[in-house]
């Protein structure tokens, strides 16, 4: 289990200063996408659901949900272990996935953490995956 610093390409893109961007993040690591186009879907989902079009000051897990779902995911609960909890490390031949965990999302590629600071230790709560990608 690790984990590996990546803000999505967040800094590239212009974007600055602290946020509570996970989902953008997220999104923008486990699919490839730039930041910016990560950003704008999940803020116009926001927006949709009548917050603002914003994603720096986090979004909530059914608004993130749908944006996920309309590109191919699909949830997953986390499994049960005897005596603890799931960690990403659990996920390690699960491919790329987004995991939801206490109020953040990160992306999971093999078990690894991929963010810009190391949720790795925090219980998995369950992840989406992308329907018909095989690990």
């Amino acid at each position: 289990m690790a984990w590996y610093f990546s803000d999505g390409g967040r800094r590239k893109a212009g974007f600055l200063g602290k946020t509570r961007d996970c989902a953008a993040r997220a999104l923008a690591i486990a699919e490839n996408m730039s930041y910016t186009e990560a950003y704008k879907l999940v803020a116009q989902a926001n927006k949709d659901a009548g917050g603002k079009k914003s994603a720096r000051e986090g979004i909530m897990k059914n608004v993130f949900h749908k944006v996920l779902v309309q590109l191919g995911y699909q949830w997953h609960s986390a499994p049960k272990y005897d005596g603890r909890k799931a960690r990403p490390r659990d996920f390690k031949l699960e491919g790329v996935i987004i995991a939801r965990q206490a109020k953040h999302f990160v992306a999971v590629i093999n078990g690894d953490c991929r963010d810009t600071w190391n949720s790795s230790h925090k219980m998995v709560y369950g992840y989406w995956k992308k329907q018909g990608i095989q690990s």
